[in-house]
């Protein structure tokens, strides 16, 4: 089933943040990782993952530096900051207290008695 780009508008910072908590990454292999690691609901364009990852540059989040890799081709790799890591935190957190109230709602809400 298909999911509505605008659920995914609000949260994918944080989903970024995820992808980098574990590895250093290059733009292409996010878009790759992140459709995998959804079961292929989350396929970001790279027209909308590049003016992202800027942003959380600007915002100290991640950080970018150059490698050449096997292709004799610069690749720019994405690395969360200490910033970044307080930031998926919080984040992560505030997903799980949204999360939890829509499930609830989507169960028939909390019981009153």
């Amino acid at each position: 089933m298909a999911v509505d780009k605008s659920l995914l508008a609000g949260s994918t910072s944080l989903l970024l943040l995820k992808l980098l908590e574990r590895e250093d990454m290059y733009g292409y292999q996010m878009i790759e990782e992140l459709h995998h690691r959804s079961d292929h609901t989350f396929d970001l364009k790279a027209g909308t993952l590049y003016p992202l990852l800027h942003t959380l540059e600007l915002k100290g989040y991640v950080e970018a530096r150059e490698e050449i890799g096997d292709t004799a081709r610069p690749r720019r790799y994405y690395h969360l900051t200490k910033t970044g890591r307080g930031q998926l935190a919080t984040k992560e957190a505030e997903w799980r207290t949204y999360a939890k109230a829509v499930k609830k709602m989507l169960d028939g809400g909390a019981c009153f008695a």
